[in-house]
C-alpha cells in the first residue's frame, strides 16, 4: 500500500469536482480524501496498492460533468494512519 498527493489543476471548483471524484473513488474502494485548496486548485489523497494508482488518477481527470482537468501531478507521500473512507474535506 502507498499514499499518492495529487494536485488537480483547472476548472475544478464550484463545478461539483470534489463530490464527483469522492463518489467514484469510494464505488472504486479507494480510501482517502480531497479537498479545494486556496489557489483554486484541488488536492487529493489517497491510499492504494501501486498497481491501482493509474485507475485512481484517471478519476481525478474525468472529474465532474462542468469540470475541465488541464493537469494532475503527483507525489509518493509517507503512509501514515490509514484511511477508512474516501471522503470530502470542506
Amino acid at each position: 500500500m502507498k499514499r499518492y498527493r495529487c494536485i488537480v489543476k483547472g476548472k475544478v471548483q464550484g463545478v461539483w469536482y470534489r463530490r464527483h471524484v469522492a463518489e467514484a473513488a469510494a464505488k472504486a474502494g479507494f480510501r482517502g480524501y480531497i479537498r479545494n485548496l486556496p489557489d483554486g486548485t484541488v488536492s487529493a489523497v489517497v491510499d492504494t496498492p501501486e498497481e491501482s494508482f493509474e485507475e485512481f488518477k484517471k478519476i481525478l481527470k474525468k472529474g465532474s460533468p462542468l469540470s475541465k482537468v488541464e493537469s494532475v501531478e503527483c507525489e509518493e507521500i509517507p503512509l501514515e494512519a490509514p484511511f477508512h473512507e474516501f471522503g470530502v474535506i470542506r
